[in-house]
Protein backbone atom coordinates (compact mmCIF):
# COMPACT_ATOMS: atom_id res chain seq x y z
CA UNK A 1 0.00 0.00 0.00
CA UNK A 2 1.36 3.29 -0.99
CA UNK A 3 1.23 6.38 1.56
CA UNK A 4 -0.17 9.37 -0.38
CA UNK A 5 1.68 12.29 0.59
CA UNK A 6 0.08 15.70 2.01
CA UNK A 7 0.57 19.08 0.75
CA UNK A 8 1.93 21.85 2.93
CA UNK A 9 -1.55 23.53 3.97
CA UNK A 10 -2.58 20.11 4.78
CA UNK A 11 0.74 19.32 6.95
CA UNK A 12 0.69 22.61 8.45
CA UNK A 13 -3.25 22.46 9.61
CA UNK A 14 -2.14 18.91 10.89
CA UNK A 15 0.76 20.41 12.79
CA UNK A 16 -1.63 22.96 14.33
CA UNK A 17 -4.53 20.60 15.47
CA UNK A 18 -2.80 17.39 16.22
CA UNK A 19 -1.20 18.23 19.07
CA UNK A 20 -4.79 19.02 20.58
CA UNK A 21 -6.04 16.14 19.53
CA UNK A 22 -3.28 13.67 21.15
CA UNK A 23 -3.71 15.68 24.46
CA UNK A 24 -7.97 15.50 23.95
CA UNK A 25 -8.27 12.24 22.61
CA UNK A 26 -6.85 8.99 23.47
CA UNK A 27 -7.73 7.02 20.17
CA UNK A 28 -5.75 9.48 18.11
CA UNK A 29 -3.21 9.59 20.53
CA UNK A 30 -2.85 5.66 20.28
CA UNK A 31 -2.70 5.84 16.31
CA UNK A 32 -0.17 8.77 16.79
CA UNK A 33 1.84 6.58 19.02
CA UNK A 34 1.78 3.41 16.66
CA UNK A 35 2.79 5.58 13.79
CA UNK A 36 6.01 7.34 15.88
CA UNK A 37 6.87 3.71 16.13
CA UNK A 38 7.03 2.44 12.77
CA UNK A 39 4.55 0.04 13.43
CA UNK A 40 1.21 -0.87 11.60
CA UNK A 41 -1.70 0.89 12.09
CA UNK A 42 -4.44 -1.09 13.98
CA UNK A 43 -7.54 1.06 12.85
CA UNK A 44 -10.71 -0.14 14.29
CA UNK A 45 -12.21 -3.11 13.01
CA UNK A 46 -15.89 -1.09 12.78
CA UNK A 47 -17.02 -1.06 9.24
CA UNK A 48 -17.10 2.25 8.10
CA UNK A 49 -20.70 3.63 8.02
CA UNK A 50 -21.78 4.72 4.25
CA UNK A 51 -21.70 8.04 3.72
CA UNK A 52 -24.93 9.78 4.57
CA UNK A 53 -26.73 12.20 1.99
CA UNK A 54 -25.65 15.41 2.07
CA UNK A 55 -28.07 17.69 3.85
CA UNK A 56 -28.97 21.10 2.56
CA UNK A 57 -26.95 23.94 4.13
CA UNK A 58 -28.98 25.47 7.02
CA UNK A 59 -28.46 29.09 7.66
CA UNK A 60 -26.53 29.70 10.66
CA UNK A 61 -28.57 32.10 13.39
CA UNK A 62 -27.48 35.48 13.12
CA UNK A 63 -26.32 36.79 16.33
CA UNK A 64 -27.52 40.52 16.66
CA UNK A 65 -24.91 42.25 18.87
CA UNK A 66 -26.12 44.93 21.74
CA UNK A 67 -25.54 48.45 20.00
CA UNK A 68 -26.10 50.36 23.33
CA UNK A 69 -23.38 49.86 25.83
CA UNK A 70 -19.55 50.27 25.70
CA UNK A 71 -17.63 48.91 22.83
CA UNK A 72 -16.13 45.73 23.50
CA UNK A 73 -13.94 45.49 19.92
CA UNK A 74 -10.56 44.98 22.04
CA UNK A 75 -11.87 42.50 24.44
CA UNK A 76 -13.00 40.53 21.84
CA UNK A 77 -9.93 41.08 19.91
CA UNK A 78 -7.83 40.29 22.93
CA UNK A 79 -9.82 36.91 22.79
CA UNK A 80 -9.36 35.97 19.96
CA UNK A 81 -5.51 36.49 19.88
CA UNK A 82 -5.64 34.30 23.14
CA UNK A 83 -7.57 31.55 21.60
CA UNK A 84 -5.56 31.60 18.18
CA UNK A 85 -2.45 31.48 19.75
CA UNK A 86 -2.95 29.42 22.68
CA UNK A 87 -5.83 27.52 22.27
CA UNK A 88 -7.35 29.59 25.15
CA UNK A 89 -11.15 28.99 24.94
CA UNK A 90 -10.69 24.99 23.44
CA UNK A 91 -9.12 24.65 27.25
CA UNK A 92 -11.41 26.22 29.30
CA UNK A 93 -14.65 24.92 27.31
CA UNK A 94 -12.71 21.33 27.22
CA UNK A 95 -14.17 18.96 30.22
CA UNK A 96 -11.16 18.56 32.13
CA UNK A 97 -12.77 16.16 35.19
CA UNK A 98 -12.33 13.11 32.49
CA UNK A 99 -7.95 13.83 32.15
CA UNK A 100 -5.22 13.37 34.62
CA UNK A 101 -3.49 15.72 36.46
CA UNK A 102 -0.45 14.56 34.45
CA UNK A 103 -2.22 15.27 31.64
CA UNK A 104 -3.89 18.89 32.28
CA UNK A 105 -0.48 20.04 33.56
CA UNK A 106 0.66 19.29 30.31
CA UNK A 107 -2.21 20.60 28.36
CA UNK A 108 -1.86 23.74 30.76
CA UNK A 109 1.83 24.20 29.41
CA UNK A 110 0.96 24.43 25.87
CA UNK A 111 -1.85 27.21 26.54
CA UNK A 112 -0.13 28.74 28.95
CA UNK A 113 3.32 29.21 26.61
CA UNK A 114 1.02 29.99 23.74
CA UNK A 115 -1.01 32.84 25.88
CA UNK A 116 1.76 34.34 27.58
CA UNK A 117 3.21 34.84 23.97
CA UNK A 118 0.42 36.42 23.11
CA UNK A 119 0.12 38.87 25.42
CA UNK A 120 3.58 39.43 25.45
CA UNK A 121 3.74 40.39 21.48
CA UNK A 122 0.58 43.02 22.28
CA UNK A 123 0.37 43.90 25.99
CA UNK A 124 2.76 44.84 28.26
CA UNK A 125 1.49 44.58 32.01
CA UNK A 126 3.61 45.79 35.02
CA UNK A 127 2.61 45.26 39.01
CA UNK A 128 0.63 47.96 40.22
CA UNK A 129 2.74 48.44 43.67
CA UNK A 130 6.62 47.18 43.08
CA UNK A 131 7.32 45.75 46.60
CA UNK A 132 7.04 41.76 46.63
CA UNK A 133 4.32 39.47 48.14
CA UNK A 134 3.69 39.28 51.66
CA UNK A 135 6.17 43.00 51.95
CA UNK A 136 4.41 45.13 55.13
CA UNK A 137 2.81 48.38 53.25
CA UNK A 138 0.88 51.52 54.46
CA UNK A 139 -1.76 53.04 52.62
CA UNK A 140 -1.85 57.03 53.57
CA UNK A 141 -5.17 58.59 53.73
CA UNK A 142 -6.29 59.29 49.98
CA UNK A 143 -4.57 56.35 48.59
CA UNK A 144 -6.18 55.20 45.04
CA UNK A 145 -8.84 52.95 45.75
CA UNK A 146 -9.00 51.79 42.10
CA UNK A 147 -5.62 50.57 42.73
CA UNK A 148 -6.05 48.72 45.81
CA UNK A 149 -8.47 46.35 47.55
CA UNK A 150 -8.35 45.89 51.36
CA UNK A 151 -9.59 42.60 52.37
CA UNK A 152 -9.80 41.52 55.96
CA UNK A 153 -10.39 43.04 58.87
CA UNK A 154 -11.39 46.99 57.55
CA UNK A 155 -12.03 49.22 60.07
CA UNK A 156 -11.42 53.39 60.64
CA UNK A 157 -9.89 55.43 58.22
CA UNK A 158 -6.52 55.29 56.78
CA UNK A 159 -3.70 55.18 57.32
CA UNK A 160 -3.72 51.67 56.57
CA UNK A 161 -0.96 48.99 57.28
CA UNK A 162 -1.06 46.06 56.24
CA UNK A 163 0.44 42.92 53.91
CA UNK A 164 0.36 42.67 50.68
CA UNK A 165 -0.89 39.86 49.38
CA UNK A 166 -0.88 40.42 45.70
CA UNK A 167 0.83 43.57 43.99
CA UNK A 168 -1.64 43.53 41.71
CA UNK A 169 -1.60 44.43 37.38
CA UNK A 170 -1.66 47.52 35.06
CA UNK A 171 -1.82 47.59 31.59
CA UNK A 172 0.99 49.94 30.56
CA UNK A 173 0.72 48.90 26.30
CA UNK A 174 -1.98 47.94 24.27
CA UNK A 175 -0.96 47.29 20.78
CA UNK A 176 -3.98 45.85 19.18
CA UNK A 177 -3.70 44.79 15.10
CA UNK A 178 -6.06 46.96 13.36
CA UNK A 179 -9.24 45.26 12.01
CA UNK A 180 -10.36 45.60 8.48
CA UNK A 181 -13.89 46.94 8.17
CA UNK A 182 -16.63 44.65 8.51
CA UNK A 183 -14.11 42.23 10.54
CA UNK A 184 -16.50 40.53 13.03
CA UNK A 185 -15.14 40.80 16.34
CA UNK A 186 -17.73 38.55 17.77
CA UNK A 187 -15.96 35.68 15.79
CA UNK A 188 -13.35 35.32 18.22
CA UNK A 189 -12.40 31.57 16.53
CA UNK A 190 -13.90 30.93 13.18
CA UNK A 191 -15.05 27.30 12.29
CA UNK A 192 -12.25 25.15 10.67
CA UNK A 193 -13.35 22.76 7.83
CA UNK A 194 -10.99 20.72 7.17
CA UNK A 195 -11.05 19.61 3.36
Amino acid sequence: MQTQTLGFGARLALALTLPWRVLFDGRIAALVAQAAAGGPLALSAEPSPAPAAPEPPQALPEVVAEVAGPDYTSAMQVLAILQRDGRFIDFLHEDVAQFSDAEIGAAARVVHAGCKRALDEYVTIEPVRPEADGARITLAPGFNATQHRLTGNVVGEPPYTGELAHPGWRITRLSLPTLSPGHDATVVAPAEVEL
